[in-house]
């Protein structure tokens, strides 16, 4: 991998066999990385990316003061989320197996005696990977339907870059865990952005009118999905 200096910015780049040149900006420090037809030489490459100086710095900037979630301790009458909405954590020592229940306004949460926090994240983290997969399946079907495609596996798991990604050759998308604690709405957006990769898999003219065409108010999802407070380790998209 080669990378490119341009004043206090760097910039990784990967070349590829691809058509587009691709450009992105990572969390939580900035970090910029560009992909590049194998064709492309380090020049070209360099000139379009100081075409893109001004949107690196914003998207940098963007990054570094997004909001973050503080960093969860998992006692009694902490914060935590469930499809947008902000629940009391209600923390309760048995001697029986562990056990989350979704209440009104708290999630109570069931464990051994002196279970410490690593542990509680985990029983936590497996509910909401259970709730996750018991409401995605409904949504791969609405959409498959729509966009007439097919979607032949899915997965969650846990991702510091994406809320998602799809392999167009197996027909197969992850999902990121934390798109449970996230509004409805949002972690739909994100079952159709990688649904849509399907039919295109670049970010391309394309792809942004196939996202229209198929869910016209896309940018808000995106929008509000990005501007929520984040984990303390983070991501955007």
């Amino acid at each position: 991998m080669d990378q490119l200096k341009l004043g206090n910015i760097t910039v990784d780049v990967v070349q590829k066999d691809i058509k587009n040149i691709h450009l992105s900006v990572h969390p939580p420090t900035g970090r910029v990385r560009i992909s590049a037809p194998n064709r492309m030489d380090l020049a070209t490459i360099r000139v379009f990316v100081i075409s893109k100086l001004s949107w690196i710095k914003r998207q940098q900037t963007r990054l570094r003061n997004q909001e973050r979630e503080a960093q969860r301790e998992f006692i009694n009458r902490e914060s935590h989320y469930f499809n947008g909405k902000r629940y009391l954590l209600r923390v309760t020592e048995q001697n029986a197996a562990p056990k989350v229940i979704l209440k009104h306004s708290t999630i109570e949460l069931y464990v051994r005696p002196e279970t410490d926090a690593v542990k509680k994240k985990s029983i936590l983290d497996e509910w909401y990977r259970r709730k996750l997969k018991e409401t995605v399946p409904s949504l791969l079907e609405k959409w498959e339907k729509k966009m007439n495609v097919q979607v032949n596996e899915f997965g969650i798991k846990k991702m510091k870059t994406r809320w998602g990604t799809c392999n167009r050759k197996a027909k197969r998308i992850w999902l990121n865990l934390e798109l449970a604690k996230k509004p409805a709405e949002c972690l739909e957006y994100i079952v159709v952005h990688e649904m849509v990769h399907l039919l295109e898999r670049n970010h391309n003219d394309r792809f942004i009118a196939l996202m229209t065409g198929f869910m016209p108010k896309w940018r808000f999802y995106k929008d509000e999905l990005n501007r929520l407070p984040v984990n303390h380790v983070v991501w955007h998209y």
